[in-house]
Formats: C-alpha cells, structure tokens, sequence
C-alpha cells in the first residue's frame, strides 16, 4: 500500500490540492472520503471536479441531504455521494451505486462509505481529512 500525506492550509489550497491528484484518480475508480464534518471532503471535490472540466468549484456542494451530487465532463461523470444519513444495506440498495461503479467513465467519490465495509474492501484510494487548525488539513492519500 502506498500512503502519501498532504498538508493544506486554507481551502484554496485544498481545492487546489483536488487539481493536483486528479491525473491520480482518473475513472474507473471507487475513492472513499474519510473525515469528520466540515474536514474539508466537499471543498477537495471542487479542485478534482473542476480538473476534469465537470464543474466549476461554485457548482460543487455537499450531497448530505441529495446523497448524490453528479457532475458531467466531456469524458468523465463524477459522482459525489455522501452516506452520512444511510444506515442500513437495504437503503444503500436504493441509491444504484453499483450501476455507477459499473461504468468505466465513473469516477465515484464517497463519504463516510467506511459504514460498510463491502466499499472498504472494493476501493481503489482512500483520502483521509484531519483537522490540524482552524484552516489546516492533514490530507493522506492511500491505495
């Protein structure tokens, strides 16, 4: 397994730091986004979905009450799920995300897919968020 850690501080450059690893996480890919509230999830998301001309950063929100947010470029789709409010297989089922893994233009991004460890076992990166200042992230990236 390979870990690498990033250091941002302020969400500029979080968002920036999006732009960087994108190359890094070309579709197909499942990539799970660990990280309390408020880490920094949504505002990495905007530099990635912005790198693969599929939204500009103002375009990108949290998908905490939607659940899934998609995002369309000329040659990828992103998907931007977060799982914070599901909590039992049966209403995962619901969502289809095993349609969306199946396509290889996907590139599906989760929050708190931890809950279930089928998406621990099935991803491709794991991006984990730690809150070191008001401003600063610790960001470590792991495949």
């Amino acid at each position: 397994m390979s870990v690498k850690r990033h250091d941002t501080h302020s969400p500029e450059e979080t968002v920036d730091l999006g732009r960087t690893l994108a190359p890094q996480l070309a579709p197909p890919k499942l990539i799970l986004l660990r990280g309390e509230l408020g880490a920094g999830k949504t505002t990495l998301v905007k530099g990635i979905a912005e790198a693969f001309d599929a939204a500009k950063q103002e375009e990108v929100t949290s998908p905490t009450f939607t659940l899934i947010h998609e995002y369309r470029g000329q040659e990828i789709t992103i998907y931007h799920i977060d799982l914070y409010r599901i909590d039992t297989e049966r209403e995962l089922a619901t969502l289809g995300i095993d349609d969306l893994l199946r396509d290889q233009h996907n590139l599906v991004l989760i929050e708190w897919g931890e809950k279930f460890p089928r998406f621990v076992a099935e991803r491709d990166v794991e991006i984990a968020f730690e809150r070191t200042g008001d401003s600063e992230r610790s960001i470590t990236l792991s495949r």
